[in-house]
Order: structure tokens, then C-alpha cells, then sequence
């Protein structure tokens, strides 16, 4: 991805943009010029391109907002004729790969240009091997053959799906191959999680707003439900989701129109919306926490992720798939466990599921000693010590004994309020609650 590269040249004077494009013909590129964001906003939309040179001062929106607005991960150059060192920081900050102070000499264009395309090689290269394991659903048990199944099912067609389970089992994959496999997979799939995004701004998130709809909207800004029109729209942590939100937003699966913060007019959008949570959401609805109505709305189709305990026969293959990515990554050949390493890591609970042994996964590839992992450095890398005492009695009651320990201290710090311990935790309130209940741990 170099000679041949699509660049497109975003400065307001005619001149620049034609010494710009001369030179970059001249080395086989294929630049295209255009002296505005809405212009390139339109071209970008059109169709892709492999890098951006943008300048900074710019007629109606600078391209410091562009680069704050843009979605995607389009490489982007800024240039400047007024740089400083704040604003070249701040460029970088919004995720500008560089920073080019005009007059630009050729050779530093072209350095820059060609770092740029060698990163977004590399990134794209690695997202490819990410995708080998995080996009696909592994697993050869019957567990996960069922619920491969299950998605073969449902995805096609169309309508809304709740995905429960744990933490960490694998909800966000199961959505992208619902997505995957739908008539929609060709559009975007746009995740919101709810439990992120303070609760006064995740309006503005999901439906956009108007140029001065509040304090600090500065400009117009589309909302996450326009950003997926004729996509699929991931609403995960639906269970954390405000009362008053959950009302607007039952109103617009109702009647398919977005009324974005400071508008007059509603826009109409045709999304396919899949939920995700870890909360029993029928239980929510009777502790008047969350709405009935919705409830019903979005259970059309439910799917259930297991957790990883549930189908650890599915383990050892899940880490070989995970230790052939991050082995390569770092440049080393594949690591192996020995067998009383391979015992030990079936008798580790997992409570964090996939996600919780793929980070396993990523520190042998990092910190293994060497080729095969024994049953030590298997224990030390799990964050406990073993000798010669059985792997599940000893490591199973370390690591209770160390969670009933850090749970009784978070709660008695939070005065018995479980939302602020598991908080302080890291963890959501059921979660907690699970816990709590099943390591016999009272609020006092």
C-alpha cells in the first residue's frame, strides 16, 4: 500500500494544492484535491482513500474539527502555516499520524507520507490476524456449535436480538457475526456501550445534536443511530442505560425517526439493533429498573453466551488459537504447555472468561521464559504460587481467599453501597452481587 495510494490533498490554497499534487503524481501516487472538509466529508463517504493531507485553517470547519469528528481509522496528515507546539500535540492527540509545518520540503513530504502508508499497512496487517481469532467464534464443543448454530439461525433475519451472558464470554463477537451474516454486512457495525458514557452525554452519543443545542456543541454532530442507518447498531450494557433515555429510546424503535438534541425535524434512519448485557434484565423489570415496554421491544430473539466454565473442554484450543497471534506478533515461535500446566490452567475458574484468558495468553507470549510452560511459570504468570500441592485445591483457594479478601475491603470502604464498591472494583453491580452471594459476603 505505497505507490498507487489514494491521498487526498484538503487546503484552501489553489497553489499548495497543486505543488502538492505534482509532487506525489511524480513518485506514483494518485493524489485528488479539495479545498474544503464538506468536499472531502462527501469524497470520503463516496468512497475510500489511503491517506489525508489536511490542513489545519481551513474556510468553515477547520481540520482540527474534521479530525475530531471523523469516524474510521483513515491515516491523516495535518499541515499547518501557523504551527505550534500545542496545536501539533493536539492534532496528535485526536489521532493525526503527523504533523507537517508549511512551507513543507519534498523530502520531508514524502517521508511523511510514506511512514504513514507503511503504518497503516502494518495496522491493517495486524488488525487481519486480530480477526483470525477475535471475529471468529472458536470453540469445538457442542456448547459452541449450538450456538453457532443458533446465530446461523437468527442472524438473516433482521430482527432485534438481546445477547446476555458474562463478562468477558463473548457478546461482542456473537454481534459481529450476527452482523456478519446479515443482509447488513456490508454496512457499518456502530457500538455504544451505555455503562461508558456519563449518562448526560449518552443522548447527545446515540441521537447527535445541533450546533448549539448545549453549552460546548460547537457543531452539528451525527448521532450513533445515524451513523449505522442501513447498518447494524450495537447498544451493549443496555441494562446500564438511564430511565429517562430508556423512554426516547423506546420512542425511536417505535417509529424509526431520530430526533437528534437542538433539532426540528426528526430524521428517519433503518438500523438492525442488537443489545448486549450481563444484567438478568428480567429481574431489572421487576425491581422497577428497567422498563417493561423495552424489555419486551428488544427480547425479540435471545441469545445466550456461556461462560468459558461452562465448555472448558474448548480451553486448550481457544489458547493455542490465542498464543499463534500474540507469538507472532512479538516474533517468537508458538509457545506450548506441558501437561501439568495444561491441568492446572482447566482447574482455573475463569471468571473472566474468553477475554480473561486471552490476556493470559498475551503475557506468556510476552514474559514465557522459554518454549514450553510449565506448571511454575504457568502459576506465577496466573498471580499465585504453587509447589508440589494439587493445582485446584491450592490455586482455586488462593485466588477465593484473595477475592473474598478484596471484595470485604472495597464494600466496607463504600459504607455497604454496592454500586461504589464495584466501582472501585471494576466490575458492574451484578456482578458483584454474584460474588458477594456465592463467597457468603454480607454488606456489613
Amino acid at each position: 500500500m505505497t505507490k498507487g495510494a489514494t491521498i487526498l490533498i484538503v487546503d484552501d490554497e489553489p497553489n499548495i494544492r497543486r505543488l502538492l499534487s505534482g509532487v506525489l503524481s511524480d513518485e506514483g501516487y494518485c493524489p485528488e484535491s479539495f479545498a474544503d472538509t464538506v468536499a472531502l466529508r462527501r469524497r470520503v463517504d463516496e468512497s475510500g482513500a489511503d491517506l489525508v493531507l489536511l490542513d489545519v485553517c481551513l474556510p468553515g470547519e477547520s481540520g482540527v474539527d474534521w479530525l475530531a469528528d471523523r469516524t474510521g481509522d483513515l491515516p491523516v496528515v495535518m499541515m499547518s502555516g501557523h504551527a505550534n507546539i500545542d496545536l501539533a500535540l493536539r492534532a496528535v492527540g485526536l489521532g493525526a499520524v503527523d504533523f507537517l509545518e508549511k512551507p513543507i520540503a519534498v523530502e520531508r513530504l514524502l517521508l511523511s507520507v510514506s511512514n504513514a502508508l507503511e503504518r497503516s499497512r502494518l495496522s491493517a496487517e495486524n488488525q487481519r490476524l486480530r480477526r483470525a481469532t477475535e471475529q471468529e467464534l472458536l470453540g469445538e464443543s457442542e456448547t459452541m456449535h449450538a450456538l453457532r448454530e443458533a446465530i446461523g439461525r437468527v442472524a438473516p433475519t433482521g430482527a432485534t436480538v438481546l445477547i446476555t451472558g458474562e463478562s468477558g464470554a463473548g457478546k461482542e463477537l456473537v454481534a459481529r457475526a450476527l452482523h456478519r451474516q446479515s443482509g447488513r454486512g456490508s454496512g457499518e457495525l456502530v457500538k455504544v456501550n451505555c455503562a461508558a458514557i456519563p449518562a448526560e452525554l449518552l443522548e447527545s452519543e446515540l441521537f447527535g445534536h445541533e450546533k448549539g443545542a448545549f453549552t460546548g456543541a460547537d457543531r452539528k454532530r451525527r448521532g450513533r443511530f445515524e451513523l449505522a442507518d442501513h447498518g447494524t447498531l450495537l447498544l451493549d450494557e443496555i441494562g446500564d442505560m438511564p430511565p429517562a433515555l430508556q423512554a426516547k429510546l423506546l420512542r425511536v424503535l417505535e417509529d424509526g425517526m431520530v430526533m437528534p438534541l437542538g433539532a426540528e425535524k426528526a430524521t428517519a434512519v433503518d438500523i438492525r439493533l442488537l443489545c448486549s448485557t450481563n444484567v438478568d434484565l428480567a429481574a431489572a423489570v421487576a425491581r422497577g429498573e428497567f422498563r417493561e415496554d423495552l424489555y419486551h421491544r428488544i427480547c425479540v430473539l435471545p441469545l445466550r453466551v456461556p461462560a468459558l466454565r461452562e465448555h472448558p473442554e474448548d480451553i486448550a484450543g481457544y489458547l493455542d488459537s490465542f498464543l499463534g497471534q500474540f507469538c507472532a506478533e512479538v516474533g517468537r515461535e508458538q509457545l506450548t504447555l506441558d501437561e501439568p500446566a495444561l491441568a492446572l490452567l482447566r482447574a482455573h475458574e475463569f471468571s473472566g472468561n474468553v477475554r480473561e484468558l486471552r490476556n493470559l495468553a498475551q503475557r506468556m507470549a510476552i514474559l514465557a521464559p522459554g518454549p514450553v510452560i510449565a506448571v511454575s511459570h504457568l502459576a506465577a504468570l496466573l498471580g499465585t504460587q504453587t509447589g508440589a500441592v494439587t493445582p485446584r485445591s491450592s490455586l482455586a483457594g488462593e485466588l477465593e481467599a484473595l477475592e473474598r479478601k478484596l471484595i470485604a475491603t472495597a464494600v466496607q470502604a463504600a459504607a455497604g453501597n454496592l454500586a461504589e464498591a464495584a466501582r472501585q472494583l471494576g466490575v458492574d453491580r451484578a456482578n458483584l452481587h454474584r460474588r458477594m452471594k456465592r463467597l457468603g459476603i454480607g454488606r456489613d
